[in-house]
């Protein structure tokens, strides 16, 4: 049974079968979202939420599980930076494919193949992981879990075309907040069976996943819908492939999110590596490695609210002024040797690549928002110009998160080629405060400088 919205009387029928289609979708109604689209959006993101959660968790499993992996295995640092760097890298190639597939099969439907789908990986992990095993199998079955990360692109296009404009900085960023709190939850887990069972049960936690794997599917299936009027627009992602803004903001959500993914997959391994004697066991690793994840996820729908308010790129700006001043206060400290410094200037990174997060999706709709009022003001009528900023921001959520998510990859690489250089991570950090540094002067070149082409309101 489908669910259909009356145009004159903004009522909705409520579906009582759960094969859920909804058919008139009007976010933008004030009338309609009063009377039925906030309860149904909202249902829809809090089991959006749920697999995207367990999503993140199975995607990050591996920044974990290198941490069980003791001299028995024969693995030094460098291969250990490797087995985080794939999943990272499958992660963000299938974000893009994800996207589409929200469109074409309805974002219920995705949602429990999806979550289903990280049977897979976790399934793998709990039969292979023990010594002997070959470092092939590991990369082989790390890479897999590389599904994990195609689940945020397709739940957040999806939640995207539940809600309004005013609130997608606020829906969006919820959705991606607590998507990422997966990260520190499966470290969480980590923790938990490294301080009970020990580093000889690495198998245990892939196990755990399982049920929860299924109770998301379930959940989803009971109580998500399908939106009929999402389709995929080829036409909208050529479109978008050529403008410019499609790959400033992507290279924008690699200073971000590709900074908070990259992080939380190495974060636990370089606390072992560069200070080896005060973390000379895994479970002393562990203690800290949820830490950044943790506050990076809790901040990110904060980054969302704050863009809803003040505008996404000047929030950006400043966010990226910080995580260079971030970067800075880790090299002083690595070069010190001082732990706690060390600790707080990666806390801050997190921090604020959450920020950031929130403020760069806020970004992408604004953009296509501003491009409509130019249309419209040169003839263009506003339903077509609603509909194309619509679908155009949809394109770019694909794209953006697929090329942001590789920012991850970089991240891990970057640490790789510093600790087997010079056996520290100075290059890295370097590497990091220009780069941040970059993004900011990019976000008020493009977004804030008084130019006759700026777009207001983004």
């Amino acid at each position: 049974m489908s669910t259909t919205v009356s145009n004159s009387e903004n009522t909705a029928t409520p579906a009582v079968a759960r094969a859920r289609a909804i058919d008139d979708w009007r976010p933008e109604d004030v009338g309609f979202w009063e009377e039925a689209g906030a309860r149904i959006a909202r249902r829809n993101l809090v089991f959006s939420v749920l697999s995207e959660h367990i999503g993140f968790s199975v995607w990050s499993l591996w920044s974990v599980l290198v941490l069980f992996l003791g001299p028995e295995y024969h693995i030094d640092p460098a291969g250990k930076f490797l087995l985080t760097a794939l999943p990272t890298a499958l992660g963000s190639v299938l974000r893009l494919p994800y996207t589409f597939a929200v469109a074409k099969f309805g974002g219920r439907n995705w949602t429990v193949f999806s979550a289903l789908l990280l049977l897979v990986p976790t399934v793998l992990a709990g039969i292979v992981l023990e010594p002997g095993v070959s470092y092939g199998t590991l990369l082989a079955v790390a890479c897999v879990a590389g599904v994990g990360g195609g689940n945020f692109a397709s739940s957040m296009a999806n939640i995207n075309a539940f809600y309004p404009q005013r609130l997608k900085g606020w829906a969006l960023g919820i959705n991606a907040g607590g998507g990422n709190l997966g990260v520190p939850v499966v470290q969480l887990a980590g923790l938990l069976i490294l301080a009970t069972a020990g580093a000889a049960q690495p198998r245990l936690l892939p196990l755990v996943y399982i049920p929860l794997i299924v109770l998301a599917a379930l959940g989803a299936a009971w109580k998500m819908d399908n939106l009929t009027a999402m389709r995929n627009d080829k036409r909208a992602m050529r479109e978008v492939s050529r403008d410019p803004h499609t790959w400033v903001m992507s290279l924008l959500y690699t200073g971000t999110f590709g900074s908070f993914i990259g992080f939380s997959f190495a974060f636990g391994q370089v606390l072992q590596v560069q200070f080896q004697a005060q973390f000379d066991t895994p479970v002393k690793a562990a203690y800290l490695t949820f830490l950044g994840p943790l506050v990076g996820s809790l901040i990110r729908p904060v980054g969302g609210l704050l863009a809803d308010r003040l505008g996404g790129a000047k929030v950006t700006l400043w966010n990226f002024a910080a995580m260079a001043a971030g970067a800075a206060v880790v090299l002083v400290a690595s070069r010190q040797d001082s732990l706690g410094l060390f600790i707080a200037g990666f806390v801050a990174l997190f921090v604020f690549s959450g920020v950031g997060n929130g403020s760069t999706y806020k970004m992408i709709p604004a953009i296509f928002r501003a491009k409509a009022r130019t249309a419209v003001a040169s003839g263009t009528a506003p339903e077509t110009a609603e509909r194309d900023s619509r679908r155009r921001a949809s394109a770019l959520i694909g794209i953006a998160g697929a090329v942001g998510a590789f920012g991850g990859v970089l991240v891990n690489v970057a640490f790789r080629q510093s600790f087997l250089t010079t056996h520290n991570g100075n290059a890295a950090y370097l590497c990091f405060l220009v780069a941040y540094a970059l993004c900011a002067l990019l976000t008020w070149t493009v977004y804030l400088r008084p130019s006759v082409a700026r777009l207001s309101d983004v």
